[in-house]
């Protein structure tokens, strides 16, 4: 008789344990692939979030930052989205349009190299663009666009309707360049291997040996000194200055947990949060953790130019800038 009654008191610690699963409220939130990787910040944030609400913290991976916000607007007002992490300023303008997001009302002692008011849109982390190589296969790193089209070098990009960085790059070329950026676009394509849908792919195809050069960031190479010990990667110093991205999350207005989508937001700007930032999306943390950042980071690329569209100024120059490559990659 002690099988069966075994058996009946599994089926009741099952029970009750679902049952207090499901009372849990869930907190759905939209990011970026390489949020949610076993590398990212994802699982990080999960345990230390989840600790503090006593809620289900659910990460939704949707591409990279472009392609997240294309997927709102298809869902639109019926998202089950109630936060959303990992749009950058030159989709802010873009976003703010769809009307689909609500402000914070948070206020904090940001550590960012831009004055930030924006009521809506919180920055999370932010950090430059840059071009990263192999020491042991680029003796001569370009050190400037010019230098980079008139070497032979192959670059892997991504592609800037789907990708933050590939937008990013657009906007580095329009700044530097103005009206001259076909010019440059036509110069560049030479060099390009492929142009991939995210990030993720593109810095795969690098590590592969499949590219000498891969569109990344100065923080990149970070990750290889403190992950594996390993120094070979580096990100060439452009004379012409780097473009920079401030990565931001903004409550979604339908929310129907919109008390735990605020606190979500408030928790962003935690010590918990962002001292994890460093060392798990590569990149600066938006607020300084109360540790600072690793020793690796002081021996990274510091551009001595910062660029920057306003995100309404992104806004206008994307579309002619999208034009631009659009006409010169299809040649």
């Amino acid at each position: 008789m002690r099988q069966p009654i075994l058996i009946l008191i599994a089926g009741l610690v099952a029970a009750a344990t679902g049952a207090m699963a499901q009372d849990r409220p869930v907190l759905t939130v939209y990011t970026y692939d390489s949020f949610t990787s076993d590398w990212g910040p994802g699982p990080v944030v999960e345990k230390a979030f989840e600790k503090q609400c006593g809620c289900d913290l659910k990460f939704v991976g949707a591409g990279d930052g472009a392609a997240l916000l294309a997927r709102l607007r298809l869902e639109g007002r019926n998202t089950p989205a109630d936060v959303v992490l990992g749009l950058d300023t030159s989709l802010v303008a873009s976003a703010r349009e769809t009307g689909l997001f609500a402000p914070n009302g948070i206020t904090a002692d940001f550590d960012l190299p831009v004055t930030w008011d924006d009521p809506v849109f919180l920055p999370y982390d932010w950090g430059y663009f840059a071009f990263v190589y192999d020491r042991t296969r680029v003796a001569h790193p370009p050190e400037s666009f010019a230098e980079l089209i008139a070497s032979d070098l192959s670059i892997v990009i991504e592609d800037p309707r789907s990708s933050t960085p590939g937008l990013g790059l657009l906007l580095w070329v329009k700044s530097v360049f103005g009206d001259r950026a076909p010019e440059i676009w036509a110069g560049l394509n030479r060099h390009v291997v492929t142009v991939t849908k995210g990030w993720t792919e593109a810095y795969g195809m690098f590590l592969a040996g499949e590219a000498d050069m891969v569109l990344s960031y100065t923080t990149s190479p970070a990750y290889h000194m403190i992950a594996e010990q390993d120094d070979t990667k580096a990100a060439a110093a452009f004379r012409d200055g780097h473009y920079m991205q401030v990565e931001v999350a903004a409550r979604v207005a339908t929310s129907d947990q919109s008390a735990l989508a605020e606190q979500f937001l408030r928790f962003m700007l935690s010590d918990a949060f962002q001292s994890a930032i460093p060392t798990t999306n590569w990149m600066y943390p938006a607020v300084k953790p109360s540790g600072g950042l690793p020793e690796a980071f002081d021996s990274l690329v510091k551009p001595t130019r910062a660029l920057l569209y306003s995100p309404p100024e992104a806004r206008r120059m994307r579309d002619q800038a999208l034009s631009e490559w659009l006409s010169i990659s299809s040649r």
